[in-house]
């Protein structure tokens, strides 16, 4: 990816164009020497080139957590100690809508408009050897980047405004409702078809070209738009999208639908197909570490994922990730060295839906799973005198969930053995203002076992946008509810569940119940990452007591206890109540400043 920043600030060229394009000719109608406008843009290889890398730049990354990218904390997943979105108080408004990228999203669509307009005029690029190719891959990189700001605007939004090919004059009419839903899918598609063209297979060395650039690593490729396509289409399938008669009432104000009512099986074939056309590539693996202790290759598999994994698995990459350790820091227990912030809360619903290590429920009657008593058996992820209820589970457990008596996740202080976030505890809610877990957990996935605050010691490394192990769950998914039975379905969910330490599912479960298990390993293997927020949406499944978005959530009683086994401590208790689940949380409101002007622009109901 590149890192360049554009020297020059877009909203003052953007005033001069229009202070220069509304005045008469004469001397307020210099442009001073040290004023760049777009034709110097455009006609020099390097601001062309800066311009292009700013498009790149507000892609999300997962890790931001909790402030830029906080929808972990606006699901079931976890309970923030800092920063409560207004989604989850009920406070929700179109003048109090965070995370808001309405505005920022559509200035970078616009800046890839003008882009795509203006980059021929280029002729440095040209005279390139191979310049021609290179201005294609450039123009289908831009291309592909004002689509998936549309793509992650219709995600947050819903139905959106389609701007069209050339950027507006600031003079033009913009009064322009929104798109339908499925005219939004389409123009995302075509567009990301074309792009497909122009962007290349690979970034390969120019010197050598049989070995690949990882210079251009995070560019877009085909591979990556085929991905993206993936998501896309597996949203477009889904019950939210395809069929959902509650959203009849959702019209643009001449009575135009903004949502199809009538359910469409084939959208599922095309979002396994496009799934598999992924899978088919052959250019990933699933990440994997031998050892000679099953449980501890799976373990290590899980956790090692995100700090070297990313070589095998990773299809699209965002390699400026730099807020890794902010997410550490934020995760790590006090009695972390430099002491940790311990305020990303793992709510008691996300502990229980974690197996045992035989591949059952705790609710299966798994003669493993107790919630009495403490065991007197140390191993290499917790102490002797863990509570019972965190023995025995499968191996993500232990790479994704920091517990009472666990081990400590980073380098930890001085004399300190273990995490104890009971009352009186190193890491327990007494003598701390804030810095501690609502739940009595705190998350531990992506956290480098070797990351020391107190001496700054962190291990980069880049944030996976898109990887195998999700493609394969978005084609067991898709597959499944357009083929049920297909032996595939089998095949790559196993294949998840064995990485993570799990039996096979054996030939047997009928449609629905493979549908409840494709929903829990996305559920544990994607844990964290930037994607239940949307799945619960997108499955309709958000006030289901299972999945449910609002009212209670538990954890254990942080205002008690005053040792490890204290029988005080662990009990579940409610940690934190949210608002009920209203429909209208589906999507986020549109600013009200956008409504202002835009007189044609919808409100989602109940906004």
């Amino acid at each position: 990816m590149m890192h360049h920043s554009f020297k020059k600030n877009i909203s003052l060229l953007l005033l001069v164009l229009l202070l220069t394009a509304g005045c008469k000719k004469g001397f307020l109608n210099t442009v001073p020497d040290n004023i760049t406008t777009l034709k110097d843009v455009f006609t020099n290889r390097s601001m062309t080139e800066q311009w292009l890398a700013r498009l790149y730049n507000p892609m999300p990354d997962m890790w931001n957590q909790p402030y830029s990218v906080p929808w972990t904390g606006q699901c079931d997943e976890v309970d923030y100690a800092w920063v409560q979105p207004g989604i989850n108080s009920g406070a929700i408004t179109p003048d109090n809508a965070s995370p808001g990228y309405w505005n920022g999203y559509y200035q970078t669509i616009r800046e890839a408009a003008i882009f795509l307009k203006n980059v021929d005029q280029n002729k440095e690029i040209l005279a390139q050897p191979g310049g021609d190719q290179l201005m294609k891959q450039y123009k289908g990189e831009a291309r592909f980047l004002r689509a998936y700001y549309y793509w992650l605007l219709m995600r947050q939004y819903g139905p959106v405004v389609l701007m069209g090919e050339d950027p507006k004059a600031p003079e033009a009419d913009f009064q322009i409702p929104r798109s339908s839903w499925d005219e939004c899918v389409n123009y995302v598609l075509g567009e990301m078809d074309k792009a497909m063209q122009d962007v290349p297979a690979e970034h390969v060395n120019p010197v050598d070209p049989t070995q690949l650039d990882v210079t251009q690593t995070g560019r877009i490729t085909k591979s990556i738009v085929m991905a993206v396509k993936s998501q896309v289409l597996l949203y477009s399938a889904s019950p939210l999208y395809n069929g959902n008669v509650e959203m009849s009432n959702f019209k643009n104000l001449d009575g135009a639908a903004l949502f199809n009512p009538s359910f469409d099986k084939e959208k599922w074939k095309k979002a396994a197909d496009a799934a598999k056309a992924v899978i088919d590539l052959n250019k990933w693996d699933l990440y994997t570490v031998s050892d000679a202790d099953p449980f501890r290759a799976a373990y290590l598999s899980c956790r090692n994922l995100f700090f070297d994994g990313w070589q095998k698995e990773a299809i699209w990459i965002r390699t400026n990730s730099s807020h890794f350790g902010n997410w550490e820091r934020h995760c790590s227990p006090r009695c972390s060295n430099g002491a940790g912030w311990n305020g990303i809360a793992v709510t008691q619903e996300m502990v229980d839906i974690f197996r045992m290590a035989d591949g059952k429920m705790i609710t299966d009657n798994s003669s493993a799973y107790t919630e009495t008593g403490f065991t007197h058996t140390a191993t290499p992820y917790y102490v002797d005198g863990t509570f019972n209820m965190y023995t025995g589970r499968e191996p993500r457990f232990y790479a994704d969930v920091t517990f009472n008596g666990a081990d400590i996740p980073v380098v930890p202080e001085p004399g300190q053995t273990r995490v104890e976030f009971f009352f009186t505890g190193n890491s327990g809610k007494n003598g701390a203002p804030r810095d501690w877990p609502s739940t009595g957990y705190t998350a531990r996935k992506n956290l480098h076992p070797n990351s020391d605050f107190r001496s700054g010691k962190s291990f980069a490394r880049p944030a996976m946008m898109i990887r195998l192990g999700e493609i394969y769950l978005n084609y067991a998914e898709a597959l499944n509810e357009y083929d049920p039975g297909n032996p595939d379905i089998l095949k790559y969910l196993n294949k998840i569940r064995n990485r993570g330490g799990l039996p096979n599912i054996v030939a047997g479960p009928g449609q629905e119940e493979m549908r409840t298990q494709i929903r829990l390993e996305r559920q544990i293997e994607l844990m964290f990452e930037g994607h239940r927020y949307w799945d619960v949406r997108r499955w309709k499944t958000a006030n289901t007591p299972a999945m449910h978005q609002g009212g209670q959530f538990h954890g254990m009683n942080i205002e008690k206890g005053t040792f490890l086994s204290d029988p005080e401590f662990h009990k579940r208790i409610v940690a934190f109540t949210r608002a009920e689940w209203q429909n209208k949380f589906y999507f986020y409101p549109v600013p009200q400043s956008e409504i202002d002007r835009n007189k044609k622009l919808v409100q989602f109901p109940g906004y």
